[in-house]
């Protein structure tokens, strides 16, 4: 089933963001290489595809996984959780009914 993974970052969240993003686009890739990604990315603070030192607000993920558990476990162990990026994880079950 899959699953929407969205965090929300904590304050000036940058230099922690940059410091994590290879670890944490690491992860990602792995799940992307074998098709269990829909869609992942940041959110901008700013309205701009690259918003510099504003920064982003958090991130969202949909992807693949067995169960919730499963899903919530892989989201805990994300780069940018334990580099203190996201104040908060939520993830819940979703329903792909388009395109």
């Amino acid at each position: 089933m899959w699953y929407i993974i969205y965090a929300e970052d904590v304050e000036n969240s940058l230099a922690l963001r940059i410091a994590a993003r290879p670890a944490h686009l690491e992860r990602i890739s792995a799940l992307v290489d074998v098709g269990r990604i829909l869609v992942a990315g940041p959110t901008p603070a700013i309205d701009s595809e690259d918003p510099a030192e504003a920064g982003f607000t958090g991130s969202l993920i949909i992807a693949q996984f067995e169960s919730l558990l499963d899903a919530k476990t892989w989201a805990d162990l994300d780069p940018y959780v334990t580099a203190g990026v996201f104040k908060s994880v939520t993830v819940k079950p979703f329903k792909k009914v388009l395109p």
